[in-house]
């Protein structure tokens, strides 16, 4: 099955390509097919955003559209940056470094014992019949006051995970891909896909 990517981040299409291979899908960028969309994101969680931009690809390209939003959440500034994670600061100067120095500014004053956060995802197929599949993924850590590793993008220099005592961008892409926020979504997403008859049994 061919499916669309509403997306033009290629850390993106290969984290999700990676994890998808095992799966009876084509994954290809909707550049591919000549279509350039710009869905303005208005919704205000993770699940309504991940569906405009899949739905918006899905009805330009006639075909299935996959699509995911993420970022991280802190607890201690009340889940920000939260959807507006690539966008947190609302300074287009910023890039993706910029945004993570803001975080960390943002938090210089709040102690270890709360700096918790989390990487959320949303992965949202929409198909040309009408059926909308969802899933939800999840990764529970810790912010760090400076950055550690190469690896990954994003925040993730700055997110340690506890279960593996590293940060997203120490880990390597397999073992990122067993644990991230992700990978998480895409297994659900695997399994919703099974039952809906889309994907090998």
């Amino acid at each position: 099955m061919k499916v669309v990517l509403a997306s033009k981040n290629p850390h993106k299409l290969r984290e999700i390509g990676q994890l998808l291979e095992k799966m009876d899908i084509e994954l290809v960028l909707e550049s591919e097919l000549g279509v350039d969309i710009d869905v303005e994101e208005t919704g205000t969680t993770f699940e309504e955003n991940s569906f405009l931009k899949a739905n918006a690809v899905m009805q330009a390209t006639g075909l299935p559209a996959l699509a995911d939003d993420s970022g991280i959440a802190v607890d201690a500034l009340g889940g920000q940056p939260g959807v507006y994670s690539a966008r947190y600061g609302f300074d287009e100067s910023l890039d993706d470094w910029g945004r993570l120095c803001l975080l960390l500014r943002n938090m210089e004053q709040v102690p270890e014992q709360q700096r918790q956060a989390q990487f959320v995802c949303v992965i949202t197929m929409v198909t040309p019949q009408g059926q909308t599949i969802q899933a939800r993924g999840e990764a529970h850590g810790i912010l760090l006051r400076q950055a550690a590793g190469h690896n990954g993008f994003g925040y993730d220099p700055i997110f340690y995970y506890p279960p593996l005592g590293k940060s997203f961008a120490e880990l390597s892409p397999e073992e990122k891909n067993r644990v991230s926020h992700r990978a998480v979504a895409l297994k659900k997403l695997e399994e919703k896909l099974k039952e809906a008859g889309y994907a090998h049994k």
